[in-house]
């Protein structure tokens, strides 16, 4: 028969009567699946973390701001600059994740060189990517963007559109399903690989590693000294989460610690 000391009892109680239950709000691909690990490593330290997958860009930080969840961890820093102006929600960053760059990718052609004149480019319908989409396109030679628009051009600002590429602004979400019916799309790595495509194997071009979109965790302003956002940031930012990332998407999702 298991005997239990006094002490340890106490414990045990002590144990239960610290954890806590969050919920965290992610988008598809590899934001869910790195927080499924960070909820590995969480739990042995009182945090019970329930990952909560939505589809789009907009939802978590509504969902977020209206205390539906606790944090999310899914954007970077200008779409959530961009957010929180646009829509007023009192946001805060406690940590930065991974960084995952952009890639363009297509059902017709194998290279950027055979993109031909006149055609069609699914970017992100959101002003951030769909700039980001943007800034992309330049650094890969295909366009030229006013330098005053920083990091939110829009098509307006193209100076410089020597094959005449038009512009189909789709929801990033949608751009994966949609590559039949473009010539090449630019796809952020994370709705790619939940739409089954190998950012490695499946891009004809990719965003150099050197950009300002490293991704983060973000909770409700005035909740990033609770301890269970320490604990979270850590538990994140453990040797564990760094050799899963570093074994599961082999150097297509970079860790910013």
């Amino acid at each position: 028969m298991l005997r239990m000391t006094l002490a340890s009892v106490l414990a045990l109680i002590a144990g239960t009567a610290m954890a806590e239950d969050i919920k965290v709000g992610v988008s598809p691909g590899e934001h869910a699946e790195i927080m499924e690990e960070v909820a590995k490593v969480a739990a042995p330290k009182g945090l019970n973390i329930r990952v909560v997958e939505f589809s789009d860009y907009v939802v978590p930080n509504q969902a977020l701001a209206d205390g539906d969840i606790q944090a999310n961890s899914f954007q970077h820093v200008p779409y959530l600059d961009n957010q929180m102006k646009d829509r007023g929600f009192d946001l805060k960053v406690v940590g930065t994740t991974i960084t995952t760059p952009m890639g363009v990718y297509s059902d017709k052609i194998k290279a950027l060189a055979d993109l031909k004149d006149g055609a069609t480019v699914g970017i992100p319908n959101d002003p951030t990517n769909g700039g980001r989409a943007l800034l992309v396109l330049q650094q890969l030679g295909e366009i030229k963007v006013s330098p005053d628009a920083g990091l939110k051009p829009t098509i307006l600002d193209i100076t410089e559109n020597p094959k005449k590429l038009k512009f189909q602004e789709l929801d990033a979400a949608q751009l994966p399903r949609s590559l039949a019916d473009l010539d090449a799309a630019l796809i952020n790595t994370n709705y790619a690989i939940a739409s089954g495509l190998n950012p490695k194997t499946d891009a004809i071009a990719m965003e150099s590693a050197d950009n300002p979109y490293v991704n983060v965790i973000v909770v409700r302003n005035g909740d990033e000294d609770q301890p269970w956002v320490k604990t979270l940031v850590d538990s994140y930012h453990s040797d564990d989460v760094k050799k899963f990332i570093e074994d599961k998407y082999h150097g297509t999702v970079l860790t910013s610690w």
